[in-house]
């Protein structure tokens, strides 16, 4: 599908990171842009240097979700594009025992739903209503009615101790991807799933330089972190090349997580 100015898209998690990232490519590239984020103050001025509009949601919760639909389509008609960048990460372990007293205590069960919320559950959510909107639509020349791509990660694969929510969350990510493209493809909506591994975001920003030193050695080639620039790379391509559909793409450098 070629972007150009009648060419809507909706990116969620676009006030920074990938999703800002893929927010200034897919611009770049001529769509009209709308950006889900609940950061109003960073999301209003990325929005307003791409030209796009800004919609604050919590991508897990369905009266946020509904009421961005309706705002970005009131600005720039229904979207045929739908990125889900918005995304939550987390560290604990299945069980564990405290060092200090011995104590043993459980994961934290709403730590867990928070996270398969916002990561599972609002991806589906978001990409089942878009893809609803996009059925009314008529296709777009042999390019069908739209394209869905999801943001995954290599923990989906190669889970570290400690990743067990964050990898459940991107894993239900990764099965969904084919047997939605399944669902939808006698529609002409294309879906594909990205499962970045280390980039230059606001998560790995935070950390010591020598944390980032010692998670770039698992990677193969090359040995840096990766950029939302390289991100929305693939993210535009698997938008213009009709013919990748139900993909799951690792975009990690080579890189095969160990344990810990």
């Amino acid at each position: 599908m070629k972007l150009e100015s009648s060419i809507a898209a909706i990116v969620t998690g676009g006030a920074s990171g990938l999703g800002e990232g893929t927010a200034r490519r897919l611009a770049a590239d001529g769509a009209k842009v709308a950006i889900f984020d609940m950061n109003a103050e960073r999301g209003e001025i990325v929005a307003g240097e791409i030209g796009g509009v800004f919609c604050q949601v919590d991508v897990s919760d369905e009266a946020s979700v509904d009421a961005g639909f309706a705002k970005a389509r009131a600005a720039h008609g229904q979207e045929r594009v739908m990125v889900n960048c918005a995304g939550v990460g987390w560290a604990e372990k299945t069980a564990r025992r405290s060092s200090s007293t011995g104590e043993i205590s459980a994961h934290s069960f709403a730590g867990f739903n928070k996270v398969i919320a916002i990561n599972l559950i609002g991806s589906f959510m978001c990409a089942a209503k878009s893809a609803a909107g996009m059925m009314a639509l008529d296709p777009h020349g042999e390019s069908g009615r739209g394209v869905i791509i999801h943001t995954a990660s290599v923990a989906a694969q190669d889970g570290q101790i400690g990743q067990l929510a964050y990898s459940a969350s991107k894993g239900g990510i990764y099965g969904m991807t084919l047997p939605m493209a399944r669902d939808l493809s006698r529609e002409g909506i294309r879906v594909n799933t990205i499962l970045p591994g280390f980039f230059e975001t606001p998560i790995y920003e935070q950390m010591p330089p020598e944390v980032k030193v010692n998670l770039a050695a698992h990677l193969q080639f090359p040995q840096r972190f990766g950029t939302p620039a390289e991100y929305a790379d693939l993210v535009s391509f698997m938008v213009s090349n009709d013919y990748i559909n139900a993909e799951c793409v690792r975009l990690d450098a080579g890189a095969r997580m160990p344990p810990k």
